[in-house]
């Protein structure tokens, strides 16, 4: 099992020992920094919207998916919504025992292991490097009617951008996020209420399952397609997981931790799957739903001015999303260097707090590498992506069918209901969605944990008593 640290609270350390601007992570056992409690449900819950991102989401995974899964698109979003169910109750759970910034890592390392705990990092530090890239991407698609921009510019931009607000105070994050949600929200409600106002066909089209092939002729979308689809279908709601990463940050974790995440998932679905089922239905052909060209559609349904104004919003959200996953991202790696996951000089360097209480180099390595990899080609970071997510929300499951033995089993902590029902079924789901993914982007995801797995048996597991500590803060209200 993993060594556990507590994170002491102030009155425990020593006055040097208390984080403070820039102070780094000691080397001692018993001085890990402290992030800053300063978010409630309401913060915690326009942050964890901001990074499902449910507009820029609709706007920008949604239309790929429009392309293999034609009218099947509803359909299979709606099955990956609930499985996020089990997977939101097993994140409710995991996130209120062990409350850390390093989210599903420390929860696996806790109660599965070590060794599963850096593999579920590795796969969660794929997710959330190429996650915003892939997403500022599309950025230049919806400023389109102000400027024309090259899309591997436009989204190296938007890191750029989103790595300098992930610099300020949380919880002035907290209230830009929330502005630009709002807009998200109107931005996707004009879609839906335009897709029903021009209804082509009815409620049958969502499950008559067909897609336009090369020829223009329907195809039948088969359950494979949609199986093989659900890796991504659990990526457009993915960012719930946001409100674990806080969970050092929100005030009452024990409490809010589980409210912000099935809060979040129940209203991310909503602002997802109610356009596309409207999207589906008020398509002209279907032709033009599989081309996924939304903005197309929304102006052919309104005219150019309201098309314009949907365009700007998404783009907008596209920032939003940015900030968000920046200040979650870095937060990972905070967390990692703060359990000593790599050698002293970069676990000190990951580890300073900035001016505002933000890691500041944590966020500079995430907002970089994430604009050079908006110039990677975009099917293969999708690719990677769904698998990472499947085999991260899998190993998550497993976490949860152990969290209920030991010294765990009377901790306080949200516990889910029909527990051990839903960790099995979830596991048996997951594991079969992931064999069933194109081969190339297994081994690319394979590749990658063969090599972080080399990284633990020589350099982590030699130094289990210095490298690799997961700790929990202390100062939790039961």
């Amino acid at each position: 099992m993993t060594d556990t640290l507590r994170t002491p609270t102030p009155d425990a350390l020593p006055d040097p020992l208390v984080a403070g601007p820039g102070a780094p992570v000691d080397a001692g056992p018993d001085s890990p920094q402290k992030l800053k409690r300063s978010i409630g449900v309401v913060g915690g819950t326009l942050l964890t919207l901001s990074c499902v991102t449910p507009a820029s989401t609709l706007f920008v995974v949604v239309p790929d998916l429009f392309g293999s899964l034609g009218t099947a698109t509803a359909l299979t979003i709606a099955i990956g919504s609930l499985l996020c169910i089990a997977v939101a109750f097993c994140y409710s759970e995991l996130g209120t025992l062990i409350p850390s910034a390093g989210g599903e890592y420390a929860m696996v390392s806790t109660l599965a292991g070590r060794l599963a705990g850096w593999l579920v990092f590795v796969l969660s530090l794929l997710v959330v490097m190429i996650v915003p890239p892939v997403i500022a991407m599309g950025t230049a698609d919806y400023l389109a009617p102000i400027v024309h921009l090259d899309p591997a510019f436009a989204g190296a931009g938007v890191m750029l951008l989103a790595t300098l607000a992930g610099l300020l105070d949380l919880r002035a994050n907290a209230w830009i996020t929330g502005v630009f949600l709002v807009l998200e929200v109107i931005a996707a409600a004009v879609v839906a209420v335009l897709g029903f106002a021009h209804s082509e066909r009815g409620a049958g089209s969502l499950v008559d399952l067909t897609v336009a092939g090369s020829d223009g002729r329907p195809d039948t979308v088969t359950a494979m397609l949609i199986i093989s689809g659900l890796a991504i279908a659990l990526f457009v709601t993915q960012g719930f997981s946001t409100a674990v990463y806080l969970s050092e940050e929100l005030e009452n974790p024990r409490r809010n931790v589980a409210r912000t995440v099935l809060a979040t998932l129940a209203i991310s679905a909503v602002i997802i799957l109610v356009p596309v089922i409207a999207i589906t239905m008020g398509a002209p052909d279907l032709a033009a739903l599989t081309g996924g060209d939304i903005s197309g559609m929304v102006a052919a349904w309104s005219n150019s001015a309201v098309g314009t104004f949907v365009s700007l919003c998404v783009a907008l959200a596209i920032i939003n999303a940015g900030i968000v996953m920046v200040i979650q991202n870095s937060r990972v790696l905070f967390a990692s260097a703060r359990d000593r996951a790599w050698p002293r000089p970069v676990n000190h360097a990951l580890a300073r707090l900035g001016r505002f209480g933000s890691p500041w180099v944590a966020t500079l390595l995430v907002g970089i590498p994430g604009a050079l990899l908006c110039f990677v080609n975009l099917d293969t970071l999708y690719g990677v992506t769904g698998v990472s997510v499947t085999a991260m929300y899998l190993l998550v499951a497993v976490a949860a069918l152990l969290a209920r033995r030991g010294a765990h089993r009377d901790r306080p902590a949200w516990r889910m209901p029909l527990w051990p029902a839903l960790p099995v079924l979830l596991i048996a789901v997951l594991a079969y969605v992931l064999s069933q993914q194109e081969a190339t982007y297994l081994l690319w995801t394979g590749g990658i944990t063969a090599v972080a797995t080399l990284y633990w048996a020589f350099y982590l597991r030699p130094r289990r008593a210095t490298r690799w500590l997961v700790s929990i803060p202390e100062d939790v209200r039961d």
